[in-house]
């Protein structure tokens, strides 16, 4: 990927724009911004696992990517919640805020946390460093980039709701003019769209899996980085091709002990490290 002299953090109006590569090549989007034809890593719901963060990274530069958007939750649940955040400023070009980064640096209430999810996020509070609290605090649940729509969770609700039918879905479809949007938050690995005439469809999806995304609406998920919850434990990413307009499903394999034994040593509930090589 290439070198970033910064983080750019998106509100729900901001748009990313980039240069025209070197062949010229155009091609438009939802909106009106012009699009630069690029490989882009998506990463999301990191939660403090900077072993599985690096491996994301890693797998994104070897498969060519010019770009890293994260679609926020840096922190909470894991152990290592400064070196995921460093991570994420140094690499990634587009960053949103989750839910949980909102919570840490005390913009939401922990009262709608699970226990396991409170613990973890007061913990977090405690220990990070005034320049995290910082960058974190900076971030924005929504916004864009070459004309796709970013979201923590929803274009309905960036920070709470999870897309997980078709019906939340097609009313995510309904309040948004960007024609693919990029979501996280459920830690599922999966795919709604809308095709002309027809109503709302999706499925999970599996490494391996490409889509075409050139025509009808689009929200398309990642599944988690750091935690994913779909029975594979492997890091999820998503590979975007804004030139012929795919998704690809990928996974990365990371080093799951160590991630365990950084959450064992801040002394929080086992069931954050255990759920981790269960994909749960």
């Amino acid at each position: 990927m290439r070198p970033r002299g910064r983080m750019i953090s998106t509100a729900a109006s901001a748009t990313t724009s980039a240069a025209t590569m070197a062949t010229g090549r155009r091609s438009r989007i939802g909106t009106e911004e012009t699009i630069t034809a690029m490989r882009v890593a998506i990463a999301t719901d990191i939660h403090g696992n900077r072993h599985a963060f690096e491996a994301v990274i890693d797998a994104a530069e070897r498969d060519g990517a010019e770009e890293l958007w994260c679609l926020g939750d840096l922190v909470g649940y894991g152990g290592d919640p400064d070196a995921s955040v460093a991570l994420a400023q140094r690499h990634c070009s587009v960053c949103l805020a989750g839910n949980h980064d909102l919570a840490v640096v005390d913009v939401l209430s922990l009262e709608e946390f699970s226990r396991g999810a409170a613990l973890a996020a007061t913990w977090t509070r405690e220990v990070i460093a005034p320049e995290t609290r910082e960058f974190l605090l900076s971030l924005k649940p929504a916004g864009s980039a070459q004309g796709v729509g970013l979201f923590h969770a929803s274009p309905r609700d960036p920070v709470w709701e999870y897309v997980l039918s078709g019906l939340t879905a097609e009313l995510c479809f309904d309040v948004t003019d960007f024609r693919v949007s990029l979501i996280g938050h459920s830690h599922v690995a999966l795919s709604f769209d809308r095709q002309e005439g027809s109503p709302a469809s999706g499925t999970t999806r599996k490494e391996g899996t490409e889509l075409d995304v050139a025509e009808g609406q689009w929200l398309i998920n990642p599944g988690s980085t750091g935690q994913p919850r779909d029975g594979d434990p492997r890091a999820a990413w998503l590979l975007l091709d804004t030139d012929r307009w795919t998704a690809s499903y990928r996974r990365a394999e990371y080093d799951i002990a160590g991630a365990q034994a950084a959450i064992r040593a801040a002394n929080l509930p086992d069931s954050l490290a255990e759920r981790l090589q269960h994909g749960q």
